[in-house]
């Protein structure tokens, strides 16, 4: 399973880098917004750090004016992912993109027919929501599961299942069981999956036992 971080903080990214565990960014109009920097130069910073896919949203709702936004992100380096909402317009850039082979991430999919379309235009990503699917007490693994299982069925299909709005490294375990390809969440709920009290309380009991010795490894 592929690791992506979903934030626009560059000190973050630049952290993260530094474990090796970070496949790919990706970023939203919020996180833009979160971040206070202007759009296109912090997408060409985050490029720089990161070799892998990073998602970068195009702001328009028509086709023309998304397909022009399109064309810009995609000449910032040759890893942006664009971004598109699942929609008419979206998924008409998408296929356009994809035939011309750039990389594109759909977000905002709720439901296993979307996913079907996403893959149909050729899309790099789809983005189910599973936390949001959640909130409205709809079981979003359902959905993971779902479009993991359609896939699956259509080996032609080369759409790669990005998990979206995660909230818990439960859904991150989860998803991986379902066999998606890539999770994408803040920082701060992969540094979760680090925690353990038995991992703590042993590494405890190490280091005062090695104490004990009087001994020294330098």
């Amino acid at each position: 399973m592929k690791f992506f971080v979903d934030t626009a903080d560059i000190n973050e990214i630049r952290e993260m880098a530094e474990t090796g565990l970070i496949d790919g960014v990706t970023t939203n109009p919020s996180l833009i917004l979160k971040s206070g920097k202007d759009f296109l130069p912090l997408i060409k910073e985050i490029c720089d750090v990161i070799s892998g896919p990073v998602s970068a949203e195009v702001a328009s709702t028509d086709y023309e004016t998304m397909w022009k936004e399109a064309d810009k992100l995609r000449s910032i380096a040759d890893n942006v992912t664009v971004k598109v909402p699942l929609t008419p317009a979206g998924l008409k850039v998408c296929k356009r993109l994809s035939d011309e082979g750039t990389m594109v991430n759909v977000t905002l999919c709720f439901s296993a027919a979307q996913a079907i379309l996403a893959a149909k235009a050729g899309a790099a990503f789809i983005s189910p929501f599973v936390g949001r699917l959640d909130d409205i007490g709809q079981d979003g693994l359902t959905l993971i599961q779902d479009i993991v299982g359609i896939y699956d069925n259509y080996p032609n299909f080369q759409t790669e299942v990005l998990v979206a709005s995660v909230r818990n490294p439960m859904h991150i375990v989860d998803s991986a069981k379902i066999g998606a390809d890539v999770v994408t969440c803040p920082a701060s709920v992969i540094k979760q999956l680090y925690n353990h009290p038995l991992t703590d309380k042993g590494l405890a009991a190490f280091v005062d036992d090695w104490k004990k010795t009087g001994q020294s490894i330098l």
